[in-house]
């Protein structure tokens, strides 16, 4: 997505150098700053430490981090071994990151699936850009979907005026690689020239939705309001929010979900209110 016009992914793998870069979400939204990422133990940093987070965006850098534990292990007498405990070294940064986990299984199979060191290191680093792409697409993926559902409710609006949009916590582009996922099909609906207008919730105790989304969305050129968190049923209940998208930190087989702390009264309040709720 665009930062001050120019486009960008939360993480990518300089080619030159191999470092890892990411966008220091700390910092924002008052400080644009690019981190550059040599070691393993940098990148475990970054996670623990939040400078990166989002599902999406923390299995994209554990990911990249297996690629720069592979080059550390390169010259290691045990290469495995030397691997397999950054590894854990990563996982233990953030334990119920159900995506990191699985990023880093993703990495210690492609590279358990080659003979020499040299495959082991060409596979690592094909698997992490593997994993970057295929999170920007699944999230382009939402985006299209999502799509479907904005134009219906637009439809059914005066011409020119804004389907009213509400989301809690930071599910955009900051959490995946790109696109992001509750705000995907808001992007898309921008670009299709569907006039939008978000409620974002400041989302306490880390204010993600206050720092991170609204953020996202002036970057964008998106009309947007935050709001605070016990807002939303109000304006459910004056008909001033025409859908509600969040993100989802875990969802079940049988379609319950988890998600940020204040999901759920946004849950009820749309059932109450008669407003979709994604």
């Amino acid at each position: 997505m665009l930062v001050n016009g120019t486009p960008y992914r939360t993480v990518w793998q300089d080619r030159e150098s191999g470092a890892i870069r990411v966008i220091d979400q700390r910092k924002l939204p008052f400080v644009f700053e690019i981190e550059t990422l040599r070691t393993v133990d940098a990148v475990a940093e970054a996670i623990r430490d939040m400078h990166v987070r989002g599902a999406g965006c923390i299995g994209a850098t554990a990911a990249y981090g297996m690629a720069l534990a592979a080059a550390e292990a390169g010259g290691a007498g045990d290469f495995d071994r030397a691997v397999a405990e950054s590894a854990e070294r990563l996982i233990a940064t953030r334990p119920t990151a159900v995506n990191l986990r699985w990023a880093v299984d993703r990495q210690l199979a492609a590279m358990a699936a080659c003979g020499r060191v040299s495959e082991k290191l060409a596979a690592a680093e094909a698997t992490a850009q593997a994993i970057a792409d295929e999170d920007a697409e699944w999230c382009r993926q939402i985006g299209r979907h999502g799509l479907e559902i904005v134009r219906r409710i637009a439809d059914t609006k005066p011409a020119g005026e804004a389907v009213n949009i509400l989301t809690h916590c930071n599910a955009g582009w900051l959490a995946f690689v790109d696109h992001g996922s509750a705000t995907s099909p808001i992007y898309a609906a921008r670009e299709a020239g569907i006039p939008v207008h978000v409620w974002v919730d400041e989302t306490r105790p880390r204010n993600q939705g206050a720092r991170l989304t609204a953020w996202e969305l002036g970057q964008q050129g998106i009309p947007h309001t935050v709001i605070a968190d016990n807002t939303g049923g109000h304006l459910m209940q004056r008909g001033r929010v025409d859908l509600v998208i969040t993100g989802t930190d875990r969802t079940s087989r049988a379609g319950d979900v988890a998600n940020k702390i204040g999901t759920y009264l946004k849950a009820l309040a749309a059932r109450d209110n008669g407003v979709p709720f994604h």
